[in-house]
């Protein structure tokens, strides 16, 4: 062991100082320096090794070797009392040691720089990396190694590879010095390997290790696997779509075509090619693009009309964006041919207009009603519905008498029975006697073999309906106060009485009243009838009605036309407010359906030049004028009222459309109407 003191704390002292302590047989005694921050002296503090200042201190040590960076006499003049008993190695071999020190220092850190770079690669690789010297100690084990052979690199390294991993075969490789290649090979826990076995040969060519290489192919063929039930997906899917009967168009997220099926060929006409890696819009005819849309907005639309493809085939398009991992990749459409949905609903219509001959057709629902006398009349129809009292149904021609008394019925709990409809002024006296009430047989002459039942029977648990009461012959009447009275019938002809269950709804434009003066209609039947009477008030007093039964009867019209009128514009609908409407509802809608066969096929709203001439005048329903003479007119009277009214409400809310319909009890398109009559918009 060499006993080493150093002199002089500089920057060369440090550097020999750190050489110093990584050889086993040297040791440093101490380091001596006046400056107690100079590098060696803290270097020699952090390693504990003695400091200090007085040179005699250590030599008593009696140090073999004194590396003395200093150049001061007088240490020098110390040194030589020694008599050659220390070895003494002057400032100028210290400075040419401490260079070489400093190179050797950057050489080691670029090496193990180097080590380290190797180091990383070897283990972020995901093959498993086993190298061998020539004596067949493991000298490398990767993380990939560890993972796949279930071993730690910390307790093979050093080891001779046959013991720890009998199976590489690296033995053979080391010993014939020939590659083993493309190797499979089943190791413990189940796993398949492939390995590639190469042997490392230095400058001369002599084997001096070997290298093993391998790769987990279980995990291969499970992503083959994948793959494969990713392709069957594919084709599964691809097969759906080709076989679904809706058209179906796939963009990309830059509005580029990229699938299509047979279904949209047939429809729109346009195949792949003309489709296929073109714009969205590439199949609109007339329209614009609904994927284009919700690229854009990345929102689904719904029943988008539109016409595609060289025919302009009129289709209703539902588009959606394809939204993955919060990232837009695209968008779907489908488009059904519009020409088979109005099929599908003219056959609807029909099947409902067959059912509609079955049993009550309409329910409250089927009633438009804005203004209050209609409202009044409804919530009164209503009430009666959940009862089994007797309804009259008072009112003009044309006001709706049956579609109230179809209402009634289907709010009762009737409505699962037969609804029975008679006209009572269509059917002739003699008739109406034998249908309404039945006959035996052999009762007249033609009588039906075995008798007939009445439709007092035939509704018996429902409703029956006696259209035009007041035409009733006063036979007739008769007959039918015993049926409201009694609760059961007598057929033609017969003698035994027959129970019957129904509820009865009359309805008539006659006053009862005078014809009960007149000794035209009992009096005591019309006490029976007239258990709810429910006046249906005339479309003159109902015009806040006017804009929505328009819109309700230019539907029903639509249909029955085959036409697609949205709307009637606000001239025209003051045109028909103008009007009194002798026939009421039943009139209005022929107006408006000759006003629909005067349009062209592509108008939507209902002008003024489509309405025909209302040649009666707007007095039919006036009263005779005695001989006084008056300055205006009872409607001229109640347009000033008002317009009055109206104003005064229309300004304290401060013109507010909304607030102002709300106080009225007017829809707000009614309003609209009554302030452009009246010049204040």
């Amino acid at each position: 062991m060499q006993k080493i003191l150093m002199i002089g704390g500089g920057q060369n002292g440090a550097v020999l100082l750190r050489m110093l302590l990584t050889i086993k047989e040297v040791q440093v005694l101490g380091v001596i320096d006046h400056q107690k921050d100079a590098p060696a002296i803290q270097e020699a503090s952090r390693q504990k090794i003695a400091t200090g200042t007085d040179l005699l201190s250590f030599l008593t040590l009696n140090p073999d070797i004194i590396l003395d960076t200093s150049n001061d006499p007088t240490i020098n003049a110390l040194l030589e009392q020694q008599n050659g008993k220390i070895t003494v190695l002057s400032g100028t071999v210290i400075d040419l040691l401490a260079r070489l020190v400093k190179e050797n220092e950057k050489l080691f850190q670029a090496l193990r720089q180097r080590h380290r770079e190797v180091e990383a690669i070897i283990n972020s690789t995901h093959d498993g990396m086993l190298a061998v010297n020539q004596a067949g100690e493991i000298t490398i084990f990767n993380r990939a190694a560890e993972r796949l052979l279930g071993l730690k690199a910390k307790d093979v390294l050093g080891k001779n590879v046959n013991q720890m991993i009998p199976y590489t075969r690296l033995d053979v490789v080391l010993k014939n010095g020939i590659s083993d290649l493309n190797k499979k090979l089943e190791i413990p826990g189940g796993r398949a390997i492939v390995t590639n076995r190469v042997p490392v040969k230095d400058r001369t060519g002599k084997v001096s290790g070997a290298v093993s290489v391998f790769r987990d192919v279980s995990e291969l063929q499970h992503l083959t696997e994948q793959l494969t039930d990713l392709e069957d997906m594919k084709s599964l899917l691809q097969a759906i779509i080709d076989s679904s009967d809706d058209a179906i168009s796939v963009v990309d997220a830059e509005g580029k075509g990229i699938l299509i099926n047979p279904a949209y060929t047939r429809l729109t006409g346009l195949s792949a090619e003309e489709v296929i890696g073109k714009p969205a819009d590439v199949d609109i005819s007339e329209g614009e693009s609904m994927h284009m849309q919700v690229l854009k907005t990345k929102k689904p639309v719904r029943g988008v009309q539109l016409k595609v493809g060289p025919h302009r085939k009129e289709v209703v398009v539902n588009v959606a964006p394809i939204v993955i991992n919060h990232e837009l990749k695209g968008s779907v459409g489908i488009l059904h041919d519009t020409s088979e949905i109005k099929q599908l609903y003219r056959d609807l219509e029909k099947a409902r207009r067959i059912i509609r001959t079955l049993e009550a057709k309409y329910t409250f629902d089927d009633i438009v009603a804005v203004s209050e006398n209609m409202k009044m009349a409804i919530d009164l129809a209503k009430q009666a519905a959940t009862t089994r009292a007797t309804v009259l149904l008072r009112g003009e021609s044309g006001t709706g008498k049956e579609l109230f008394a179809h209402a009634i019925h289907n709010a009762s709990s009737r409505k699962y029975n037969q609804f029975v409809r008679v006209n009572c002024a269509a059917i002739s006296e003699s008739l109406l006697e034998s249908e309404l009430f039945g006959y035996e047989e052999g009762a007249f002459t033609g009588a039906k073999r075995g008798g007939k039942k009445g439709l007092f029977e035939e509704a018996n648990g429902g409703t029956l309906f006696l259209d035009e009461i007041g035409e009733l012959k006063p036979s007739i009447q008769a007959k039918l106060l015993r049926v409201l009275q009694e609760k059961e019938v007598t057929r033609v002809g017969g003698t035994k009485s027959i129970s019957v269950d129904v509820r009865i709804i009359a309805a008539t434009n006659v006053y009862l009243e005078k014809a009960i003066q007149e000794k035209r209609f009992r009096e005591d039947l019309y006490y029976r009838l007239n258990v709810v009477p429910i006046h249906i008030p005339p479309l003159r007093l109902r015009l806040d009605d006017l804009y929505e039964l328009s819109i309700y009867l230019i539907k029903k019209l639509n249909q029955e036309y085959g036409r697609s009128v949205e709307d009637i514009a606000m001239e025209a609908l003051g045109m028909l407010a103008e009007y009194t409407w002798p026939g009421n509802v039943r009139e209005l809608e022929n107006v408006l359906g000759r006003a629909i066969i005067h349009m062209a096929l592509n108008e939507k709203v209902i002008q003024c030049i489509h309405l025909p001439t209302l040649e009666l005048s707007s007095s039919h329903y006036r009263p005779q004028k005695n001989t006084r003479i008056y300055d205006k007119s009872l409607k001229q009277i109640l347009a000033d009222v008002e317009k009055e009214y109206i104003t005064e409400v229309y300004m304290d809310c401060g013109k507010n459309k909304t607030e102002t319909a709300r106080r009225l009890n007017i829809s707000v398109r009614s309003l609209y109407y009554k302030l452009e009559k009246y010049g204040m918009i």
